[in-house]
């Protein structure tokens, strides 16, 4: 059985390296050419349409807000992984993985702006009334072949599947780190399943409700305790920003908690780190957007580089730089890489305090992940088999939560990558085989006066 899990691991170690970086990063490069680096050309529009208009009224079709699909999205993606990954990334890829983190975000923003113009373009509504979307409806629609039917049922198959280990992933973070307030586990268990349970049996309404309120209160708690940080420690701001940007290009020498990094390494990290911070490609935002309000699929999609730019650029910079001015990457052992950001912040506001922000940061982002990977998981078996199955698997997801407080299916954590390769393959073979309708679409809400006057975005 251990060379059977081994073979797993390796073929796993493999596969998420020059592979998949390939068909992410490489797939981003071509719809970044072919879209005529739109994320560069028109950012300063898409902050206006996001940042700008957070509590402006919507107009057209749809469920629920774009601000509030925005943060459903968001929930998923802002998780325990920005505050224990990028500390990983710096101590096995050197602080210039952080440099490559935010390039390869930028370009891969290309990858989530398609797949939610596709997501609004093929949407549908379901029986209850609700608009549902995602690569599942526009891979078997879009596509007009039975190749295109066959990757919205691999996409939405092996979707519904992984989210059952990494759900219970999930569980394990929230457990342990309320282990360390002495919280027990089943109370904590207890109460995931009871919270995620009445969220997502309530819909995607309730979703986005419960979300609009608690991802702006999370985020700004944990920003705000990183920037307290930054600010005791502003006089090695410039230092900070000099090792990303010099390590970025030339290799670090191992001290403390980092390892020592060549140029590929940092790059490898830092790409891994900026794929996974904002799932872009992943095919799971344009789920959550599907059921937004929105008059041109184009306008929708500009929510996806506000998510890259909160996600990425603001959360996982501020854990970045709170590890480089703090200086606990120096004395941090590698192994225990993921503390660094807890040590920061028990080392300037004490262990309670400290210990208690990032605690209940962790507690916050993993409840929020779980209630809309819960969701996500829902719509697939929905997709597949009806809506009274997609209750059955929201009970399934909820057990996987109990199952992952006590530890009851770690065997099946090592085909988390695995499972994730097989969603995303089919996504970006999708967005590239309908890159066209994208381009389209693009044009016509740039060309259209209704949707976007130029005079009036440059007064």
């Amino acid at each position: 059985m251990q060379t059977f899990v081994d073979a797993i691991v390796n073929f796993s170690n493999w596969l998420w390296g020059i592979p998949m970086m390939v068909i992410l990063v490489g797939g981003s490069i071509i719809l970044t050419i072919k879209l005529g680096f739109f994320q560069f050309k028109y950012f300063p529009f898409a902050m206006r349409e996001t940042f700008g208009k957070i509590f402006a009224k919507p107009e057209g079709e749809g469920t629920v807000s774009p601000f509030q699909a925005a943060t459903a999205a968001l929930a998923s993606t802002i998780g325990a992984s920005n505050i224990v990954g990028v500390p990983v990334a710096i101590a096995f890829g050197g602080p210039g993985a952080v440099f490559w983190m935010w390039i390869v975000a930028l370009i891969a923003s290309a990858a989530k702006f398609s797949e939610i113009v596709l997501g609004i373009k093929y949407r549908e509504k379901n029986e209850e009334g609700d608009y549902v979307g995602g690569p599942m409806y526009f891979l078997s629609k879009g596509i007009k072949s039975g190749l295109g039917k066959a990757l919205g049922i691999i996409f939405s198959f092996f979707l519904m599947i992984e989210l059952i280990p990494s759900i219970a992933t999930q569980a394990v973070s929230a457990v342990q780190t309320a282990g360390t307030i002495n919280i027990p586990n089943w109370v904590t268990g207890g109460i995931l399943v009871i919270l995620v349970g009445l969220v997502v049996f309530g819909g995607i309404r309730r979703i986005a409700t419960f979300t609009e309120k608690l991802v702006p209160f999370m985020a700004l708690l944990y920003l705000l305790g990183g920037l307290i940080i930054i600010i005791v420690n502003i006089t090695e701001l410039p230092r900070a920003f000099g090792l990303i940007f010099k390590h970025a290009f030339t290799p670090i020498a191992a001290t403390g908690g980092i390892a020592g990094a060549t140029l590929a390494q940092a790059l490898r990290w830092g790409t891994a780190r900026g794929v996974y911070s904002n799932e872009a490609g992943m095919g799971t935002a344009p789920i959550a957007h599907a059921a937004a309000v929105t008059d041109h699929p184009v306008r929708q999609a500009m929510w996806g580089l506000f998510e890259i730019v909160v996600d990425t650029v603001i959360v996982c910079t501020i854990t970045a730089l709170v590890i480089l001015v703090s200086g606990v990457y120096k004395i941090v052992p590698t192994d225990q890489a993921a503390s660094m950001p807890a040590v920061a912040f028990q080392q300037l506001l004490g262990d309670s305090i400290g210990g208690g922000v990032v605690t209940i940061s962790i507690l916050l982002f993993v409840l929020s992940t779980i209630i809309v990977i819960t969701y996500y998981g829902k719509t697939q078996a929905e997709f597949l088999f009806g809506s009274k199955f997609s209750n059955i698997m929201v009970v399934v997801y909820l057990i996987s939560i109990i199952l992952g407080v006590y530890g009851g299916i770690e065997f099946l954590y090592n085909f988390l990558d695995i499972l994730l390769a097989t969603i995303i393959i089919p996504n970006m073979i999708g967005l590239l085989m309908l890159s066209n309708e994208v381009k389209d679409l693009k044009n016509e809400f740039f060309s259209n006066p209704k949707y976007y006057d130029k005079a009036k975005v440059n007064n």
